[in-house]
Order: C-alpha cells, then sequence, then structure tokens
C-alpha cells in the first residue's frame, strides 16, 4: 500500500524537523517535503500532490488561515493545523476549521521541542485519519489508557423519568462545523442541548461563545451544578466529562475529572449513559462525525433506556467512525444528512412531545 505523503509547513526549523522524524518513523508515511512558509509550500503543493499538509499558523509571507483559504479554494487538501493551546491560538484554530482545516494538532505551549514528542501518536493517528477524510472547499490529551464509562459512573436500569425533552449530542473529527449547521437553526424554544465535542479545553470555551454569537439559542461551555435550560446549548469544557444529573425537579450539568473513556475526556459515551441513566425517552441522542468509536455503546444504553437516536450519513461525515459505529452496535433508528439533521430532530420532538415547537 502507498505510503502517505505528507507535506509539513511551519517557520521553525526544528519544528519541521520533528515532525519529518515523527512521521517518516511511522511506516506508513512519508515527509516528502516541508517548507518555510506558505509561498516556498504552494510549489511544493503543486509538484508533488501531498495526501495530507500540516500547516502553522503563524508564517512570515502569508498568514496561514490567508494560505488555507486559497488552498480550499483552489486544490482542496486535508490539512491539520498547527496551534498553541492559548486563546488567541483557540480563535484562530475555530476559524481554520471553518475554512476546511480537517483537524488541528495541539503545540505545547513550552518546551515545544521536547514535549512535541509526547504527541507523536496522536499526530499519526491524525495524519492517518486526515488522509481519508473528505474535504470540501469553503483532538486531545496524550494517549491515555482506555475505559469505558463504566470508569466514570454505572449504568442504572431505571432512569428517573421526567416529562421535559433534551437532545444530547457527540462530535468528533469535522464536528466544530457540523455542530454549527446543527445548532444556528435551533429555534429560542427548543429542548435544552448537551454537547460532548472532542476538544482541547482551551479551545472550548471559545467555540462556544463563537456558536453563540452565530445561534438563536444560548450556547455555553458547561458548568458544574448550572440547571439545564430550554433554549440553551451546553459544551462540555475540554478539561471535563459532562453528565445530564438532576437536582430535585431540574435537570442539572454535572462534570468530571475522571479518568478518560476511550482515550478521551470529556467522552461522548460517558454524555450517552448519563442522558439514559437520567432522562431515559424522553432524550434524544444526535451523534455526528467523528473518528473512532465513542459514542456507540452510550448510544445503544440510550436506545435501550427508550431514547430516541439519529447518526449522521457517511455522505455528509468528514470522517464516518463514530456514527458508523454507533450504526453498527444497533443504537441508531435514523440515518440523516448533516443538512437535514435539526429538522428532523425537531419534528420527532414536536411529534413526541406534549409541547409544540416554533420549528
Amino acid at each position: 500500500m502507498p505510503k502517505i505523503k505528507v507535506i509539513v509547513v511551519d517557520d521553525s526549523a526544528l519544528i519541521r524537523s520533528v515532525l519529518k522524524e515523527i512521521i517518516d518513523k511511522a511506516g506508513d508515511m512519508s515527509c516528502v517535503a516541508t517548507a518555510p512558509d506558505p509561498l516556498i509550500a504552494r510549489e511544493l503543493i503543486r509538484d508533488l500532490n501531498p495526501d495530507v499538509i500540516t500547516l502553522d499558523v503563524e508564517m512570515p509571507k502569508m498568514d496561514g488561515l490567508d494560505f488555507l483559504a486559497r488552498l480550499m479554494r483552489l486544490k482542496p487538501t486535508p490539512v491539520l493545523m498547527i496551534s498553541s493551546l492559548t486563546e488567541q491560538g483557540s480563535e484562530v484554530a475555530l476559524r481554520a476549521l471553518e475554512l476546511g482545516a480537517v483537524d488541528f494538532i495541539a503545540k505545547p505551549k513550552m518546551n515545544i521541542a521536547s514535549k512535541i514528542d509526547e504527541y507523536t501518536d496522536e499526530i499519526r493517528e491524525k495524519i492517518r485519519m486526515a488522509a481519508k477524510a473528505k474535504v470540501k472547499s469553503l483532538m486531545r490529551a496524550p494517549i491515555a489508557p482506555s475505559h469505558t464509562a463504566d470508569a466514570v459512573l454505572p449504568k442504572v436500569s431505571r432512569p428517573l423519568l421526567k416529562s421535559e425533552k433534551l437532545i444530547i449530542v457527540g462530535a468528533s473529527t469535522g464536528g466544530t462545523e457540523a455542530l454549527k449547521e446543527f445548532l444556528v437553526p435551533i429555534p429560542p424554544d427548543a429542548p435544552a442541548i448537551l454537547i460532548a465535542q472532542h476538544m482541547p479545553e482551551s479551545f472550548t470555551k471559545s467555540f462556544a461563545n463563537r456558536l453563540d454569537s452565530l445561534c438563536r439559542i444560548t450556547v455555553k461551555e458547561a458548568t458544574h451544578g448550572e440547571r439545564v435550560l430550554p433554549g440553551h446549548a451546553y459544551i462540555a469544557p475540554g478539561h471535563s466529562h459532562l453528565m445530564l444529573g438532576v437536582s430535585g425537579a431540574n435537570y442539572i450539568c454535572e462534570l468530571s475529572q475522571a479518568e478518560p473513556v476511550n482515550r478521551h475526556r470529556p467522552s461522548v459515551d460517558v454524555l450517552f449513559r448519563s442522558a439514559a441513566n437520567v432522562a431515559g425517552r424522553n432524550a434524544v441522542g444526535v451523534i455526528l462525525t467523528g473518528m473512532g468509536k465513542d459514542g456507540a455503546a452510550g448510544m445503544l444504553e440510550m436506545h435501550q433506556a427508550g431514547a430516541h437516536n439519529f447518526a449522521q450519513d457517511e455522505a455528509s461525515c468528514v470522517v464516518f467512525g463514530m456514527p458508523k459505529e454507533a450504526i453498527a452496535m444497533g443504537g441508531v433508528h435514523e440515518v440523516v444528512s448533516l443538512k437535514e439533521m435539526t429538522q428532523r430532530v425537531l419534528t420527532w420532538i414536536a411529534n413526541n412531545s406534549s409541547r409544540a415547537l416554533r420549528i
């Protein structure tokens, strides 16, 4: 099988060297070229036709985002963008994902040369994923032992049923744009939405703020113990699992820094299990584009608890990993394109709820 051809674009000679070594030492990929700036990269991309490009953000001669926008317009290619885990960096990273980057690789804040080796497995995994991703013109701590949702909370056989509907969403690679497309049409009187998106902790607050500026509902990063309200979407912070809880007559958000599940914290499986435990048939599950299998077991538990579940279809996914696994495990009722997802979910809720929605 041909090796994945990668071009590394970064103004740091040291980072270029480290990334090249990480790539070349993997048996299934090769760094065919490196470039210190986008102008040199442009010629290399034209001549070598890489399968994946890693792209720094702040570079001389041309801003990484400007280059990305031009690349996606003229020659769409899977891009992994490079960003430091800073508030400013997170804004740039989110903009890069909007422009068509498949995913981001997080640079350590300090001692980059010595610490980036800790990200070797993640870098290689994301390159492999990017090589298979569907690119259209327009994330994670170091690898941890794999756990199931049992490491965070037990499964219960009889959920505490209320009448209030909830939408429970999980996503990973490609999810930032998929979530935007899903949330923007949601009306202000819609049921509350809880979201687990695989994303580093320095990104989630900026991501929530960006969505809040675009949506008619309120979108925020979840905080522990806060009441879950209609017309609100709660995004799991990148440092914690998000779980649905109950306090008296109210649903609440609960956060946990227990072990990563499926190598993720936040984990979709954990959120979905909590919805199965607490909301049962009053939950509606949605699993969107993403790499891996996180969420498949939890969606099955939601199904078994009476929830109605939707999965994004392969054609509209950037990576058809998580939805595919959930479908294969038997937890999905409907497979829907991203374009139709919001309408289908709201229509199902309207037809199975005592309260009418303004769809």
